[in-house]
């Protein structure tokens, strides 16, 4: 063990002396753990007791944890789960004071043993003072040397459970400062690895392997919302089993995650392969025990949960790990928005450039390769030599034929948002998509009849529509943003509003991608309106003349169509 094994004394000046050392051992080590089993070891060697133990109390004053002396691990397995609390141990949880029996049979609150349990009959306990609370009880039984422990024993004890308290105290402040050194640790390297730009799936394998280590779990597992309605995955996993179980689908409605998810509660669970909502499969491919199922939230609404767990018969989890695992849940939710957030920029940014590109490519190449053929068919009229006519004719063929290749290249870089679709069908898609990729409720207001008579300009509305959205996505901080496409006397209003942070508009008139904006507008005939205040959201309108022989007729009944709805334009 590395250290002195004491023997039981009977001589006061060799007992103090004993108890002298017995602290100074005791105070030189910082592991709880350690000191934890040391205090058991010394009491049973002081006392000369067969047995001990030193029962550790939760934060609502019931067992949590429970070390013992002169019990192999074979006995302890065979004696079932930890004590309640009941008979002779429950006096010192409920009267905290030293207590000493001479029969544990004959005493009133005795309620007997569990079965394979050794026999015993004499008793001795004290209860051990912390950091200002009851941290625990020493419980010592049959004393080797006589019938019953003496006065002096009883003395003894006192004295080591207060050396006790001293060393309990010490090594939890030095553990306590571990533990916050080992967090800030955890979310350095996951800050790090975000500003990498690490993906969301390497981003969750470290969320759950330090959420393991803070927790000294056996396995941690993070689970997310799947691309099927009801239906969770198993997105990251630690431990011995986690490749097994990564990537195995979870339903939503028949697993302790789902309730987790649905309660928005943290639930902690002696054994997660026995709980009434576990979902099997899985539980017993990483032999689930004691765990903690806390959500990880993005906003008010949950969209995960990271378990952390010890395999079936291991320890079972401190309320202050419960915290702590907690704590770092709120912190790693955090850490997933952000990387979510991060890739819908990405994912914006990248159709953005398509659509430019595209925009490139057919209001420039491809109207220049036009105008080309154009030319040569020309020419081919004028030419004498029907042979030379017909390589003309050729060339131009060939001009046709990349012209028809761009276009096609053209229409897969554009989302199909327009393809077999009105006008008013296009915004409500685009609606749908932008809150999809974002979380930002997007509501969707079109006057059937102003659509159907802008349907001429549909691609170049939908677009400056979804570049206005993009900024809202990019740099509002948004929660809801709407889209209307209405009558306004004899013209057409777009109109996009979101309830985010807004900005100055008199002073960044040329920032946020208003420029492009305002030019798509114009080259539409349209004027732009920018209103925007700091903390008071953003406006954007675009009017579009109508002429005479396009004027709007009456309108009929709009339809709002919200993100997600089913209902038809009526037209």
């Amino acid at each position: 063990m590395g250290w002195r094994r004491f023997a039981a004394v009977s001589e006061p000046q060799d007992r103090k002396d004993v108890l002298l050392e017995v602290g100074l051992t005791l105070a030189s080590e910082l592991s709880l753990p350690i000191v934890l089993q040391r205090i058991v070891d010394l009491a049973a060697q002081v006392t000369d007791a067969r047995y001990g133990a030193l029962g550790v109390l939760g934060a609502e004053g019931d067992l949590e944890e429970f070390i013992t002396t002169g019990v192999s691990a074979r006995q302890r397995k065979a004696i079932g789960p930890l004590p309640r609390g009941r008979g002779v141990l429950g006096l010192l949880m409920h009267q905290p004071r030293p207590i000493r029996i001479t029969n544990i049979a004959d005493h009133p609150k005795s309620v007997g043993f569990p079965a394979n349990h050794p026999p015993m009959r004499s008793f001795l306990g004290a209860p051990v003072q912390a950091m200002g609370r009851v941290f625990g009880n020493i419980y010592l039984a049959e004393k080797r040397s006589a019938p019953t422990f003496s006065k002096e024993d009883e003395a003894s004890i006192v004295i080591l459970a207060t050396q006790a308290g001293v060393a309990i105290a010490n090594a939890t402040l030095y553990a306590e400062t571990r533990q916050r050194e080992r967090w800030l640790d955890a979310l350095r390297d996951i800050t790090t690895a975000i500003l990498a730009g690490s993906e969301a799936d390497s981003l969750l394998t470290r969320i759950a392997g330090h959420a393991r280590d803070l927790a000294g779990a056996d396995s941690a597992t993070i689970v997310t919302t799947g691309s099927t309605e009801g239906q969770l995955v198993v997105a990251a996993a630690a431990g011995d089993h986690a490749a097994q179980v990564r990537g195995h689908p979870v339903p939503a409605a028949q697993s302790i995650s789902g309730e987790v998810m649905a309660s928005g509660r943290p639930l902690v669970t002696e054994d997660a392969s026995s709980h009434r909502d576990a979902y099997q499969p899985v539980m017993r491919m990483g032999r689930v025990g004691p765990a903690i199922f806390v959500p990880l939230r993005a906003g008010e609404r949950a969209t995960g949960t990271l378990m952390v767990a010890n395999v079936q018969g291991g320890r079972r989890f401190s309320h202050e790990t419960v915290r702590l695992v907690e704590t770092f849940a709120d912190q790693a939710s955090v850490a997933m928005e952000y990387v979510r957030a991060q890739a819908d920029v990405r994912r914006v940014g990248l159709m953005d450039e398509r659509e430019r590109i595209a925009k490139e490519l057919h209001d420039g190449v491809i109207q220049s390769l036009f105008a080309v053929g154009m030319g040569l068919q020309g020419t081919a009229l004028m030419m004498s030599s029907p042979d030379q006519a017909a390589r003309i004719e050729g060339a131009v063929g060939e001009l046709d034929r990349v012209i028809r290749d761009l276009r096609n290249y053209i229409f897969g870089l554009r989302p199909g948002i327009l393809a077999d679709r009105q006008l008013d069908d296009a915004l409500k898609s685009l609606g749908n998509e932008v809150q999809a990729r974002s979380r930002i409720v997007v509501a969707v207001d079109v006057d059937g009849a102003v659509a159907a008579d802008m349907s001429g300009r549909s691609h170049e509305i939908v677009q400056l529509t979804r570049e206005a959205l993009s900024n809202v996505v990019r740099h509002a901080n948004a929660r809801h943003a709407t889209v209307r496409l209405v009558r306004a006397g004899r013209s057409a209003l777009l109109s996009i509003e979101d309830d985010g942070s807004g900005f100055d508009a008199r002073q960044d008139s040329a920032g946020n991608g208003l420029v492009n904006m305002r030019e798509r507008a114009s080259s539409l005939g349209g004027e732009l309106q920018i209103k925007s205040m700091q903390g008071r959201g953003t406006s954007l309108r675009v009017t579009f003349p109508v002429s005479e022989d396009r004027a709007i007729r009456p309108v009929r009944k709009s339809t709002v169509a919200r993100s997600g709805s089913r209902s038809k334009v009526r037209r």
